[in-house]
């Protein structure tokens, strides 16, 4: 069997989202036990020239939902400058985005092999073929997000692992 451009997108931003959805809860829950103030978190940076925790999850659910989107619309941008998050916004903002990706039907996303879409900061622009866009963009910038996220709950000490980080294997049925 090949491998779809479905499988390389779509079911890749699911299983990653359902994870980040489940450190963003026991990010939570952790934080309140131990009198952590959200709203400080989601402030938060790594380093002072690095965008917030916000940024980061804002980030996640722009490089999945509005990654599909943008191929199949043909234009993809980096994400515009929408509201201030507060930590219950930002695990509502990633379920709105494992919804909206699971309406992507695997012929329709399928369809799009070999589509142009075009990356467009300003006036620069890259153009990509779908496959392309998803694995040589899209998802480097997917992971990168939700790594940095994952990193900035593990520094707050909230006791999150590696299997809670890969989320639900797609494994063989």
């Amino acid at each position: 069997m090949a491998l779809s451009l479905y499988d390389i997108s779509t079911a890749t931003y699911l299983q990653t989202l359902g994870a980040v959805a489940g450190v963003l809860d026991k990010g939570k829950s952790y934080c309140e036990a131990n009198g952590i103030d959200l709203k400080e978190l989601v402030d938060s940076r790594l380093y002072a020239d690095m965008l917030p925790f916000r940024f980061q999850i804002v980030s996640v659910a722009h490089h999945s939902l509005n990654a599909l989107k943008g191929i199949e619309a043909g234009v993809f941008g980096p994400p515009s400058g929408g509201p201030e998050y507060d930590y219950a916004g930002l695990q509502q903002l990633v379920a709105d985005a494992r919804a909206g990706v699971q309406a992507y039907t695997a012929d329709k996303v399928n369809g799009w092999l070999g589509k142009d879409v075009v990356f467009q900061l300003g006036e620069r622009k890259m153009p990509f073929t779908a496959e392309n866009f998803v694995l040589s963009f899209s998802l480097p910038n997917f992971f990168f997000h939700a790594t940095t996220a994952y990193d900035m709950l593990r520094m707050r000490g909230v006791p999150i692992g590696k299997r809670d980080f890969m989320g639900m294997p797609r494994i063989k049925t």
